[in-house]
């Protein structure tokens, strides 16, 4: 698992131990409290620290949170089922599990609020939680590619634009159904959506847009 924490400042070492300490109670504090009551003080009680120890580590409350999620999805793994189909299926089950958990709901929605606010909030999500997650689409894509399920990239100068494509399509569908629909992202529903990224992926050819 990678490391979610900022680096640390000059000084006396970082402590891994410490760290994964914090960051556990910081998701035991969310389920108990939920983000509006969490304090660093309690976290600082629950991980058996002082609180100047996370003020070494973390600025505030939702940068801490932010890493405390973040270590949840670096959970997510890419199953091999053997095919694309079911592969996507699993991981998505996944994801959608981890959402439904009370410390990733609450502390997700909550920093994601605090980002449309916060530019260095928003891109501390982006890269401790996105960008770090299309590592699931590059595997995916190229165990597809292996299997003879999907081509390859007619221009490898575009991959990284169309693994952020597929990214942001099934993370946006599976949270807007979890935690903004508040619906069961259920088997029915994953391969619904599924069948129809698929479709997309096979290149399948669309009318052209009428340009004017």
């Amino acid at each position: 698992m990678q490391s979610s924490s900022p680096a640390g400042r000059a000084g006396r070492p970082r402590s891994a131990a410490a760290d994964t300490a914090i960051l556990a109670a910081t998701r035991a504090a969310l389920v108990d409290l939920g983000w509006s009551k969490l304090t660093l003080g309690d976290v600082a009680t629950r991980a058996g620290v002082a609180k100047t120890t996370l003020y070494r580590r973390w600025a505030g409350k939702n940068e801490l949170v932010v890493d405390a999620v973040a270590e949840l999805f670096d959970e997510l793994r890419l199953p091999d089922r053997g095919s694309l189909a079911a592969d996507i299926e699993g991981v998505v089950l996944q994801f959608a599990a981890i959402l439904a958990r009370p410390e990733a709901k609450s502390g997700l929605m909550a920093v994601v609020a605090e980002s449309t606010r916060d530019d260095a909030l928003r891109e501390r999500i982006r890269t401790a939680i996105v960008e770090r997650q299309k590592r699931l689409v590059l595997e995916g894509r190229a165990r597809a590619q292996a299997r003879g399920e999907l081509p390859p990239e007619p221009d490898p100068g575009t991959e990284p634009r169309t693994a952020d494509l597929i990214f942001d399509i099934v993370a946006g569908a599976v949270v807007h159904r979890t935690l903004v629909s508040a619906e069961p992202a259920d088997i029915d529903w994953v391969r619904g959506m599924t069948r129809i990224l698929l479709l997309g992926l096979s290149g399948a050819t669309a009318p052209d847009v009428a340009k004017p």
